[in-house]
Formats: C-alpha cells, structure tokens, sequence
C-alpha cells in the first residue's frame, strides 16, 4: 500500500505540472507585470526545477503539511479534511442503505435461485445500476423534493447535528445506492449459490444441523467474502468519485474540491485533494481484505504447514 502511494504521488505531481498556465500568473491575473510574476514564483518555488519541487513537497506531505491554497489562501490540509468528512459521511450513507438492500436481496435470491422471486431481484437491481447517477438524482429531486417535498434539494450544512446531517444525506445517497445494488445483489447471489452447493454445506445439512444454523454458520461468512470486497472498493470510490452528486446537491466533498482546485488551478489543493482520495482508496481496499481473512480461514496466511 504504502509503495502504491509513493507511485501515486509521483504520477500526481508529475500530470499537476504539465497543466498548462503559470500558477504566480493565475494568482496576480493576466495584466500583473512580469517582474511581480517572477517574484511570486521564485517566492512559491515554481520557478525550480520539477525534481526539487517534487521533492520538497513530498517531504512536507508526509507529515501532513500540503502548503497554502493558491486560491483561498488558507492551509490546505485543514480544507482536505473537512471536504473528506463530507464525503466520508456520504459514502457512509451510502453503504449503510446498500449493505442491507443488496446483500439481503442476493441472500434471498441465492436462496430462492430460478424462481420468480429471484428473477425479480436481480433484474431490478440490474435495472437500476444501468441508469446514470446524475440522470436518476435529478428524477429524484424532482420527485421527492419539488413534487412531494419529502426531502431537502441540498446537502448538509456545516455545523448540522447528526440527525439533521443523516436527513440532508438520504436524497443524494440514493443515485448512488441504485448504481450499486444491483451489483451488490449478483455478487451476493453468486457466493451464495456457489456455497450452497458445496461439499461442506451438503455435510453440515445431513449432520441434522438447523437451516438458520448453516446459513449463519456456513453459507453466510464463506459467500459474502467477495461482496466484502465489493464493498470495501466501492467504499474508496465514493470518497472521491461523487463529482456530480456533490455538484447537484452542493456538498463539499473531495470530489467537489479537487474539481474548484483544478478549475483555478489551484496546485497544492488538487495535489492534496487527489492524494488523499488515492490514500482512501488504499485503506479501504486494505481493510476489506483483512475483513476477508477474518471471514475465510482459507485466506489467512501464516499457518505452518
């Protein structure tokens, strides 16, 4: 994980400075005499070469330290970390609707495998994953904010309380929820037909065990270690790929701000911004592996042989 960020931050770094635009220009505008230019650059350090400034910026990024906003002229870490909350409570919200909708739904499926009642889980699952994220949130808006006044058009504010924050999430987490379930649901029922029909679940029913005992026991930790994986992807890509959603209901996530630091060429913001979605990714996908090896004695390593 570790030797995958080092990666990422070069590549970061690297495709930041080959956008075009001078960063003391943008800062001063296009009628600032050339000298002030020259000035702010050599004060800023981008007028060195792109090894040194590499160098010194990763050294300062590792303690946390991402340097000043360019465009808000504040510290940009702080500025990272409360757009990640943002986006770490929707993505909470996110999977809290999703793991009881599409796991429970891909149980039942799995269970009930060829009938009716599968078919109709999957296919609207599938359904609702094939439609676009901002197509099915505008419906929505329109729907149970404008027409039903059901929910609020925006996100939550800052400084809301919990229960007003969870009230302000639920609209924008649905586009999200619809593009996941239907994927959620399949890989679900995937695990849960492969491991009904394995040895040591036929073992376990002749043993004379109780059904509800070799579904929680058996069927359950062994079907959902690749859904959990899903998941733990899926849950890296919403703290960072929500561009649109965080758009339309004006939350302001990572998603959000690395797309205002891009627009202003804002450097130090859209290197922290993107950075720390690639960290996130990292972490989620690590911590979904070892959700596995908890679940699946199989994937545990270390055992002597």
């Amino acid at each position: 994980m570790l030797v995958t960020l080092a990666l990422v931050s070069i590549i970061i770094f690297s495709c930041v400075h080959l956008l075009p635009g001078d960063v003391a220009r943008a800062m001063l505008g296009p009628l600032a005499d050339a000298r002030a230019v020259a000035e702010l650059n050599a004060k800023l350090g981008t007028d060195r070469s792109v090894f040194v400034q590499y160098g010194q910026w990763f050294h300062h990024a590792i303690t946390g330290d991402f340097g000043i906003s360019l465009s808000m002229r504040r510290p940009v870490t702080p500025e990272v970390l409360k757009a990640l909350a943002n986006s770490a409570s929707l993505a909470a919200m996110t999977i809290i609707l999703v793991v009881p909708l599409g796991i429970g739904g891909g149980v039942v499926a799995g269970l009930y495998q060829k009938s009716a009642l599968d078919r109709l889980i999957i296919l609207s699952g599938v359904s609702l994953s094939v439609i676009p994220d901002f197509v099915s949130a505008l419906l929505l808006m329109i729907v149970f904010a404008l027409w039903l006044n059901w929910f609020p058009l925006d996100g939550p504010a800052d400084g809301s309380g919990f229960w007003s924050s969870t009230y302000h999430l639920i609209l924008p987490a649905l586009p999200l929820v619809f593009n996941l379930l239907g994927y959620v649901a399949r890989m679900t029922r995937a695990g849960v037909v492969e491991v009904i029909n394995a040895d040591y679940t036929r073992t376990a029913i002749l043993k004379g065990l109780p059904p509800r005992t070799v579904l929680v026991r058996h069927v359950l930790p062994n079907a959902l270690a690749p859904t959990i994986a899903v998941l733990a992807t899926q849950s890296g890509a919403l703290l960072g790929g929500l561009v649109v959603v965080e758009a339309l209901f004006n939350i302001q996530g990572l998603g959000n701000l690395v797309l205002t630091a891009a627009k202003a060429r804002d450097f130090p913001m859209l290197e922290a911004g993107v950075l720390t979605m690639a960290a996130a990714y990292a972490v989620t996908s690590l911590a979904g592996d070892l959700l596995q090896s908890l679940l699946n004695p199989r994937l545990r390593v270390g055992h002597p042989s």
